[in-house]
């Protein structure tokens, strides 16, 4: 169970936010009922501390206690205006404004900044939603007091998290996303022609999650380790595990199939299955393929003091064995393959081990054992940490900088929604202005608003149905309603990163419960806040629509320029060092490349989304991104071979590979250039297949030797995914130029 909780949500990230929040706004609930503090104030008191908690992004204890402590002022100069403007109403307007501009704004200094700027916004909205004024100050002040106090007692001594434990949470959840990927290859084996399509969809599901587990790991390898060279090493370990298990699951469905299976079936959804797959085999070979998957499952998903260290040698020899060719079973080559795959695999799972728990008794290894052994330990000793860093790219200044336009937009925005507001309702028009705020966070493109926007009003509709029945079951008991309350605000942070649409059903039906608590619950309230709602969401869309736009497709393109030249630094560099050169700091352009398509990935969203419109123009969205990862795949498989070669006794470095490499990495420079400027006279070339170097020699002597092969192997399949990206983004192809 704690393996597929730690699999569910890696690092215990949402769990540990929505019990931190929750038992923040407990704690100042606690105090502020034993001080016997009116209602509308236990409601400012719950607020404020679930803003102190939410605010706070700095990974390191020391910054958040700074953004805590400079936040309290912040706050107290929020609220204090707030109910001085409260009936003033031009001026407020006005003041309300020039603040959230500033939030905005703010985001240019970075986490603290953003914060601030949140506190700054939240508060000042908390002091109209509870209606403060001047005489109630100063018990408001007492109560925000006690809600940051609240909030740091939460962070720091009832629920800490240390950017260490962190990382480590997140290790076992690569293991536990690992464990499953396999088991998922495991049922592969045994799924009939009519399951292989559901198979096949699982099979995808997790190794983008494996995937999306590993990104997290990079993310927090700085502030998790202790020093750069063992961030570096758990950097490539991971990356190895990854490449292995999506390695394997490729060979075993081209095992189950009639040719060898496009890696595009792994990455794009919907894709057909595979051609002639059959119904499963049940010989001795399957049968030893079958234990060798579960055993492999345990050997990655077992710390070594939980299994037997005798039971875990045995099959660690058992599969390392299959690397040098032993004790491989009669059976077809692609299926040998499968088991040179479990090899690998379980090459990687040792290295992973070594790395997450340090030297191990080897006095059980056998010889293939004790050779994986020495190779890991030569890659370790061999890591070195590059000092140098790129200076960072110039920032667009002016109104381009994307701080400033987005604070142009929500100010525009926010004052349309003031407006609509006020018509709508003198009392609650600031619902319109917090829709219109909230749909601007973390979107960067007009389309990414709309979605968000689309996103909110269907959750708050929900959500308004879900408050008509509470608020009847409820009724005036106090403590009942802050407990669902409290409840609500676990699953509201709990499903934030999985789903706006229920997040903000949860906030919606929070609210009202909020709104029974204060005495001003009715129908005519509800239907306002959707209507409110709708009226903030048009207003963030037509803003971020006309004023200074990011259209979808100018966003999406820089993006993908991002990741076509990350794309190409990785396979040059990689070849280079292949082919007997330097190749850089291949694990960083690897994790470069992964970010950026992380980054496209998620910015053509609203390109994919299910409500679009453009079917065409949605499928040709997820092909080109299907295709990138495809490519993606390939050249962190190249750079992870690459990195091998300095220590790794089998792999030398071959110059033939550099000619090989040349196409590849014009015609991706070619697309990147045809995306930045539809008018550039750009052409892909073509010639003859690097398959054509393929041809192979006897089975168990390939023509150039096995690592030489499966590069190129992987530049082919490289090769033949920048081809394809040509066609749905309008890149014409030539042919070949001389020497090429």
């Amino acid at each position: 169970m704690w393996d597929l909780l730690a699999a569910s949500d890696p690092g215990l990230l949402r769990l540990t936010a929505g019990l931190r929040t929750v038992t923040a706004i407990a704690l100042a609930l606690a105090v502020l009922a034993v001080l016997r503090v009116p209602v509308p104030q236990l409601v400012a008191g719950a607020m404020a501390a679930m803003v102190a908690t939410f605010a706070i992004r700095e990974k390191q204890r020391g910054p958040q206690a700074v953004t805590l402590a400079l936040g309290l002022p912040v706050a107290l100069a929020s609220v204090s205006l707030g109910a001085l403007l409260n009936q003033r109403v031009v001026v407020g307007d006005l003041f309300f404004v020039v603040l959230i501009f500033c939030a905005v704004y703010g985001r240019r200094f970075g986490d603290r900044g953003t914060a601030l700027g949140l506190i700054g916004f939240q508060i000042y909205f908390l002091s109209l939603f509870v209606g403060a004024t001047a005489a109630t100050l100063p018990a408001l002040y007492g109560v925000l007091g006690v809600a940051f106090a609240s909030s740091a007692a939460a962070r720091f001594a009832l629920l800490p998290q240390t950017a260490a434990g962190t990382l480590d949470r997140l290790r076992r959840a690569f293991r536990a996303r690992l464990a499953q990927l396999l088991a998922s290859q495991a049922e592969l084996l045994d799924a009939g022609p009519e399951e292989m399509e559901k198979v096949l969809e699982e099979l995808r599901t997790r190794t983008a999650r494996l995937h999306e587990t590993a990104l997290m790991i990079q993310g927090r390898l700085e502030d998790g380790t202790s020093d750069a060279a063992g961030a570096r090493l758990l950097q490539r370990r991971v990356a190895d595990a990854e490449i292995a298990a999506e390695r394997l699951g490729l060979l075993l469905l081209t095992a189950r199939s009639a040719e060898r299976t496009d890696t595009l079936t792994l990455h794009l959804p919907g894709a057909p299955v595979p051609t002639g797959v059959e119904p499963p085999v049940r010989d001795e070979a399957s049968a030893a393929l079958r234990r060798d998957l579960w055993a492999l499952r345990l050997l990655m998903l077992r710390p070594a003091g939980e299994v037997s260290g005798t039971a875990l040698a045995q099959v660690r020899n058992r599969l390392l064995g299959y690397r040098e060719e032993e004790n491989l079973p009669q059976a077809s080559p692609a299926v040998q393959d499968v088991f040179r795959g479990l090899g690998e695999a379980a090459r990687a799972s040792l290295g992973l081990r070594l790395a997450l728990e340090g030297p191990q008794d080897d006095s059980d290894d056998s010889p293939a054992t004790a050779r994986s052994r020495e190779e890991l330990d030569a890659e370790d000793a061999a890591i070195e940490v590059s000092e140098e860093s790129e200076p960072p790219a110039a920032e667009p200044a002016g109104l381009q900088r994307p701080t400033t336009r987005a604070a142009v937009q929500v100010a525009v925005g926010s004052s349309l929604a003031i407006a609509g507001g006020e018509l709508l309702s003198s009392q609650r028009w600031y619902w319109a202005v917090l829709t219109c705020w909230i749909v601007f966070l973390n979107t960067a493109s007009t389309g990414e608003i709309l979605v968000k926007g689309y996103r909110r009003l269907l959750g708050t509709v929900l959500g308004v149905v879900a408050g008509i029945g509470l608020a009847g079951l409820v009724g005036h008991h106090t403590w009942t309603a802050f407990a669902l309350v409290l409840l609500f605000i676990f699953a509201m942070f709990y499903t934030a990163p999985l789903s706006y649409t229920l997040m903000s059903f949860f906030v919606t039906a929070m609210l009202g419960l909020l709104y029974t608590l204060l005495n001003t619950y009715s129908m005519a309230v509800l239907v306002l806040r959707v209507e409110e709602t709708a009226l903030g969401a048009a207003c963030g869309v037509f803003a971020a629509a006309i004023v200074l736009p990011v259209h979808t497709d100018r966003r999406t393109n820089e993006l993908l320029v991002a990741v076509l030249e990350r794309l190409a630094e990785v396979t040059r560099g990689a070849v280079d060092q292949l082919s007997g050169g330097a190749g850089g700091d291949l694990v960083e352009l690897a994790r470069e490349l992964d970010q950026a398509l992380a980054d496209l990935r998620a910015a053509s969203q609203p390109l994919t989304h299910p409500i679009t419109p453009l079917r065409s123009r949605r499928n040709t969205a997820r092909y080109v991104v299907a295709l990138l990862e495809t490519c993606a795949y390939h050249a962190r498989s190249l750079a992870a071979t690459a990195e091998l070669l300095p220590t790794h006794p089998s792999i030398a470095a071959d110059p033939r590979l550099r000619g090989a490499c040349g196409r590849i990495v014009h015609n991706i420079e070619a697309i990147a250039a045809r995306v930045a400027d539809p008018r550039a006279a750009t052409e892909i070339e073509s010639g003859s297949s690097i398959a054509s170097m393929l041809e192979p020699g006897t089975l168990r002597t390939p023509r150039y030797g096995r690592v030489t092969d499966r590069v190129l192997r992987h530049l082919q399949r490289l090769d033949e995914a920048v081809s394809g990206l040509a066609r749905p983004l309008g890149v014409a192809g030539g042919p070949a130029r001389p020497g090429r």
